[in-house]
């Protein structure tokens, strides 16, 4: 039986995090959540994501903090969550190191088809 790929959510929405965490687990995927900096620390630098979906507003900072330690931690892919449709925010997450950035509410099956490119790409 092949490994399941691990997601990381970073996102302090209990509402988001549960319903992607039942997504993403009705795909077969092994899901971490995460509310602030300090806990996706926790997790990733423990437990690396081969995917990592980051809201970039979280209660101790800006999201796009955690890609360098999480990456040399391990973690393959990030991805911006946001709800802000800007091409400056858009810039800036990608520059940080994101693969793609996506403003919410994300529609769920633009997120599933989306995810399962991530998850197959080579980093």
């Amino acid at each position: 039986m092949s490994r399941q790929a691990h997601v990381l959510i970073v996102e302090d929405s209990e509402l988001v995090t549960s319903a992607m965490r039942l997504l993403f687990e009705s795909a077969h995927r092994r899901v971490s959540i995460a509310g602030s900096l300090a806990e996706a620390l926790d997790v990733g630098m423990h437990d690396p994501a081969d995917l990592v979906l980051l809201d970039l507003t979280l209660p101790d900072g800006d999201g796009l903090t955690l890609i360098e330690p999480l990456r040399n931690a391990g973690s393959r892919r990030f991805v911006a969550l946001t709800g802000r449709d800007e091409d400056a925010v858009a810039t800036r997450c990608r520059e940080a190191g994101c693969a793609d950035v996506l403003v919410k509410p994300v529609p769920v099956r633009d997120l599933l088809a989306k995810s399962a490119g991530w998850l197959s790409e080579e980093s």
